[in-house]
C-alpha cells in the first residue's frame, strides 16, 4: 500500500512505526529492570498494554511494575490510537489522491479506447491496442483487476461498466471507439445503450462500438442496441482452424499482417477529410505509391460501396476510407495530413 502513498505520507509512517518501536523498546527494559522478566516476558507485557487486549499478567506485579504499567498504557495507548487512526487517513487520502490524478489524466484525452472489462480478452484486447499506439482507458469493478491495472500501467476507472458514470468518467464523450468485453451478452447489450445515449450519431469519425459475444442469440440484440460490429470468440476461433488447415500460407502471411507489431508494416484506415491533400486527387495525381511506398487495398467510399484494387486515377472525396498497407511510419506520415514527402518535398 506504500506504493500508492505520497513522500509525506510514507514518511510520516514511517515515524509512527519508529514510535511504536521505541515504546515497545521502553516497556521491554522497563519490565526487566522492574521486575526481573525475561526479555521475552517483558516485550509480551509491553505488547498486550499497548494493544489494550488484556490477557492474564505475566506475573503479579509489584508496586512500581503497576506504576510503570499505567504510565506506559497512559502514553502508550494514546499514542497508539493516534498512529493508527492517522495511518487510516493518510491511505484514505493517498487513494483518492491517485484517483483524481487519473481522472485528470482521462480528462486530457480526447480519440481514445475504452475498454469495458478486463478478463482475459480485455487484456489481450487493451495489450494490442496499445502496442499499436493508442490511448486506452478501462472499466472494470473489480478490486483485484484495478491492482493488475495499476501494475501494468493502464488508466482506468474503477465502477461498474453498466453505470453511466463509469462511462462520463471513462471521457466516452471524446473516445474514438468503445470495446465490450464484459462475461455476460445482457451486460453488453445495457452498456450499449448508454453508450449510444451518451454518443448517439452513427457515421464515419464517430464512435464505434465493438461488442463481444458469447450466445449467437444476443447477435441482434446488441446490433439493435447499437454496436456496429458484434464478435463471436467461438465463430472466429472456428473459422480460423478452417482457413488455416484450407489455406496455411495465406492464414500465415494475413497473421503477419494483421498481427500487432508482427510485421514492419500495418494495415490500416486512412479517412480522406474535407480539404485534405488527398480530398479532390486520384493516387496517380497524388504519386501515392511512390511518394509513401505504401499500397491502397481498397477503398470505401463516402456512399458506403467498396473498392478492392481501386483503379489509381479514379479521383477521392471526402468521406471516403481507404485501406492501405504500409510500414508504421509512413502510414502515420498520412494520417497527418502528408504535409511532407518522403523525398522531403512538399505536397500542394
Amino acid at each position: 500500500m506504500s506504493l500508492f502513498l505520497r513522500p509525506n505520507a510514507t514518511r510520516e509512517l514511517a515515524i509512527g512505526a519508529g514510535i511504536v518501536t521505541a515504546l515497545l523498546g521502553v516497556g521491554t527494559v522497563g519490565y526487566m529492570a522492574l521486575e526481573a522478566m525475561r526479555p521475552l516476558d517483558a516485550l509480551y507485557m509491553t505488547f498486550i498494554t499497548l494493544t489494550t487486549i488484556g490477557f492474564t499478567e505475566v506475573g503479579e506485579l509489584s508496586d512500581p511494575g503497576r506504576i510503570f504499567t499505567m504510565a506506559i498504557a497512559t502514553v502508550g495507548i494514546g499514542t497508539f490510537a493516534t498512529l493508527a487512526t492517522r495511518a487510516v487517513q493518510l491511505i484514505v487520502l493517498s487513494t483518492d489522491f491517485r484517483t483524481r490524478r487519473m481522472q485528470k489524466r482521462i480528462d486530457a484525452l480526447s480519440d481514445h479506447y475504452v475498454v469495458c472489462g478486463y478478463g482475459r480478452i480485455g487484456q489481450r484486447v487493451a495489450n494490442d491496442l496499445r502496442s499499436a499506439g493508442r490511448d486506452v482507458v478501462v472499466i472494470d469493478r473489480r478490486e483485484d483487476r484495478a491492482e493488475q491495472l495499476n501494475e501494468h500501467g493502464y488508466l482506468y476507472v474503477a465502477d461498474d461498466a453498466e453505470e453511466e458514470r463509469a462511462l462520463l468518467a471513462a471521457g466516452l464523450e471524446r473516445a474514438a471507439g468503445l470495446v465490450l468485453v464484459l462475461p455476460q451478452d445482457a451486460a453488453n447489450v445495457f452498456v450499449a445503450l448508454s453508450a449510444r445515449e451518451i454518443r448517439p450519431e452513427r457515421g464515419p469519425g464517430d464512435l464505434f462500438i465493438v461488442a463481444r459475444t458469447n450466445e449467437q442469440t444476443a447477435y441482434n440484440k446488441l446490433l439493435r442496441a447499437g454496436v456496429d460490429k458484434v464478435v463471436s470468440p467461438l465463430e472466429i476461433g472456428a473459422d480460423r482452424i478452417a482457413q488455416t488447415i484450407l489455406r496455411p500460407r495465406v492464414d500465415r502471411f494475413m497473421e503477419q499482417v494483421l498481427g500487432v507489431g508482427a510485421m514492419d508494416f500495418d494495415l490500416e484506415e486512412i479517412p480522406v477529410t474535407a480539404g485534405s491533400f488527398l480530398d479532390g486527387l486520384s493516387l496517380v495525381e497524388a504519386d501515392f505509391r511512390r511518394r509513401y511506398n505504401a499500397i491502397v487495398v481498397g477503398i470505401l467510399t463516402a456512399a458506403g460501396d467498396w473498392r478492392f484494387n481501386p483503379d489509381a486515377r479514379e479521383a477521392l472525396n471526402a468521406g471516403d476510407t481507404l485501406i492501405v498497407l504500409g510500414s508504421p511510419d509512413r502510414i502515420g506520415h498520412i494520417r497527418t495530413g502528408g504535409r511532407e514527402a518522403v523525398s522531403g518535398q512538399p505536397i500542394r
